[in-house]
């Protein structure tokens, strides 16, 4: 799961690892993220997420009838927002969650990295530079 943009496109260069596997996606609803994900299984979040409390409400909503419904074996994201409702369903019913701080944020941690960090079963960065501010987290290099 992650934002349209940047977050999807760092997820989509997961390929050779989650093309093995079922999965469902959850993102924003723009023509870019429906043409990269033409033909895969697609939850349309619900935006803008940030300060926006009807849409956390709406977020978490979905992300309860999503993780009931599928009971994936994981959930991954690379943010922004909406991950953090799913993170915290995920911890609270044992489903494992990974999260990947966005490539581009090595001078400060981003706002959802700080959320679902205490929520996350593995946390990953991709410069060493950011364990500054998750001095736990894996180092996975760029994905990009």
């Amino acid at each position: 799961m992650g934002s349209t943009g940047g977050h999807l496109t760092q997820l989509l260069a997961l390929k050779p690892w989650w093309e093995r596997h079922e999965r469902s996606w959850v993102t924003f609803r723009s023509r870019h993220a429906e043409s990269l994900l033409s033909g895969e299984r697609i939850a349309w979040a619900y935006h803008p997420t940030t300060r926006n409390i009807p849409n956390l409400i709406r977020n978490t909503w979905l992300a309860w009838r999503l993780l009931r419904r599928d009971r994936p074996d994981v959930i991954v994201s690379t943010g922004a927002g909406v991950a953090f409702p799913f993170f915290l369903l995920g911890r609270l019913w044992r489903i494992p969650t990974v999260f990947i701080e966005v490539y581009d944020r090595i001078d400060s941690p981003t706002l959802t990295g700080r959320l679902v960090r205490p929520l996350a079963s593995l946390f990953l960065v991709q410069w060493e530079e950011q364990r500054r501010f998750f001095p736990n987290a894996v180092v996975v290099g760029n994905l990009l």
